[in-house]
């Protein structure tokens, strides 16, 4: 009679598929609470106690680990080894079903303690499907309960588990407990910063499993998924309410609009084109936000993706009037508004996510050879403080679009330069080469809006050119870090013109 282990702590589907096993003529043998959940459902069950004949211990820390257990799992279907299973008076497993105590969600709740965290790293269960999986050849590993029926199916009709099968089973395994070491080991250096340079670490691995395949990459010559850890993790962990496939471009933009709108407080709209904010813009309300936001460059928007920090509703999707939109996320919608969506915008990808500011992480980015890695620019560093730099100060209408322009800059790729006002952007220029450049483009986005508003630069500039290109457009005040051997010659002409700087001495680039 072939015999079964099963040790799980998610139990979904577990009773159904243990009674098809038995009804197949398997003997179950089974550990602590999953023993309980099979004999509440009725079967028949030989607590792993009966085998290894020593109790758990160490208040269930100790169950499975035991050559009883093991050495069952690992025997080969050799006589030698068969012989010597018998000799100790084992049976030899054939099947080990198991699924790990719940470490990565754990860590993932807001005030886990060390200890808690601790207390969720399992340890016969790794051992179990590390087992199982090594001798795959004989025994079936199933870390999955979505591989239940694979294994019934195959059970049924043919009386046992394909080759192939097992050792599909056994990589999935692999790298279900790969994955589980990475989240403990991420964990435990973070928690006490061992090796830790400014918050890097000394050795980083990263378990990414596909979870989504996509059509195409950001050209359609090129293959393109989604890879996250865990697998079960939704794409920009979001629910998918409606619209097309999302595409890879789809989630670079929507990535870079949440992360964006996420820096202000107030009803915000931010539209983004080619990891480029073209407006950003706050109101009262959603609707009111969009024309402006609309306004900063309404020709580039065509074809954009769209962020927002408030509840869509009725009166926000009529403001979006006839704009073709690739997409939208917000942290919510109102049904009528979903409804509207779907009507109107069959097409339009709807996310939502919920509301919470961007973790503390690592950006990592492939270059050749290798991987650049560093910290997430979460904005100034709270011990930063801004310095007025001219004779004139800025009004607080002045300080006010200053504070709203310089959130808005760190959103844009460098070289970087924002026109805005109070509320709103009214002309972006980023992703040149040239600071100069960026100015003059960021003035020409913003014609007559230009009179008026301020400009802020994510560097410092090295010239007083590009300054000048705003001050002749009608700037009236600059937000930018300083820190260049020529500011001296920047603030002079800031001087000559009448106009307010501020330096912030912390530098946003994005590249």
């Amino acid at each position: 009679m072939p015999r079964a282990i099963l040790s799980v702590y998610d139990k979904v589907g577990l009773p159904e598929f243990a009674e098809e096993l038995s009804e197949l003529g398997w003997e179950l043998v089974a550990s602590g609470g999953t023993a309980r959940v099979l004999e509440l459902a009725g079967l028949d069950v030989i607590p792993v106690e009966d085998v290894t004949q020593a109790p758990e211990m160490l208040g269930g820390r100790v169950k499975t680990l035991h050559p009883a257990v093991h050495a069952a799992i690992l025997a080969r279907g050799t006589t030698e080894d068969i012989e010597t299973l018998s000799g100790f008076g084992y049976t030899p497993i054939d099947m080990v079903v198991c699924n790990l105590y719940p470490f990565q969600e754990t860590i993932a709740k807001v005030g886990v303690s060390l200890d808690e965290a601790i207390e969720q790293i399992d340890i016969g269960g790794v051992a179990l499907l590390r087992a199982a999986a090594k001798n795959y050849q004989r025994v079936i590993t199933i870390a999955d309960a979505d591989d239940y029926g694979v294994v019934l199916a195959q059970l049924q009709e043919a009386g046992a588990v394909e080759l192939h099968v097992r050792r599909r089973l056994a990589a999935k395994a692999f790298a279900l407990t790969r994955d589980y070491d990475t989240a403990i080991q991420s964990y435990l250096s973070q928690e006490i910063s061992i090796g830790a340079e400014r918050g890097l670490p000394d050795v980083m691995t990263v378990g990414l499993t596909r979870v989504q395949s996509l059509r195409y990459g950001e050209n359609p010559h090129q293959a393109a998924g989604l890879y996250a850890t865990p697998p079960s993790v939704k794409p920009l962990g979001a629910d998918v309410l409606g619209g097309k496939e999302l595409s890879y471009n789809n989630l670079l933009d929507l990535d870079a609009a949440w992360r964006a709108v996420l820096s202000f407080d107030p009803p915000t709209v931010v539209i983004v084109k080619h990891l480029t904010p073209t407006g950003i813009a706050t109101g009262e309300t959603l609707a009111a936000a969009f024309p402006l936001a609309l306004m900063s460059d309404s020709v580039s928007a065509f074809g954009g993706v769209i962020a927002v920090n408030a509840v869509v509703d009725d009166t926000f999707v009529d403001a979006l009037g006839t704009l073709f939109v690739e997409a939208i996320v917000a942290p919510d919608y109102t049904p009528s508004a979903l409804e509207h969506l779907a009507a109107s915008r069959k097409n339009c990808r709807l996310l939502r996510i919920e509301p919470r500011t961007v973790e503390a992480a690592l950006d990592v980015r492939s270059i050749r050879d290798g991987y650049l890695i560093q910290t997430v620019d979460e904005g100034d560093p709270s011990e930063k403080e801004w310095h007025v730099v001219t004779q004139r100060q800025p009004t607080p209408q002045e300080l006010q679009a200053l504070r709203f322009g310089w959130k808005a800059v760190q959103h844009v790729k460098s070289n970087a330069i924002v026109l805005a006002t109070e509320y709103a952007t009214v002309g972006i220029g980023g992703g040149l080469p040239s600071r100069l450049d960026a100015a003059r483009l960021a003035v020409e986005k913003a014609g007559s809006h230009a009179q008026g508003a301020v400009m802020a630069s994510d560097a410092f500039f090295p010239f007083p050119d590009a300054l000048e290109v705003g001050i002749q457009a009608g700037v009236t005040a600059v937000v930018q870090p300083g820190g260049s051997i020529r500011d001296q010659g920047v603030i002079e002409a800031a001087d000559a013109a009448g106009v307010a700087m501020v330096f912030t001495g912390t530098r946003h680039f994005r590249h």
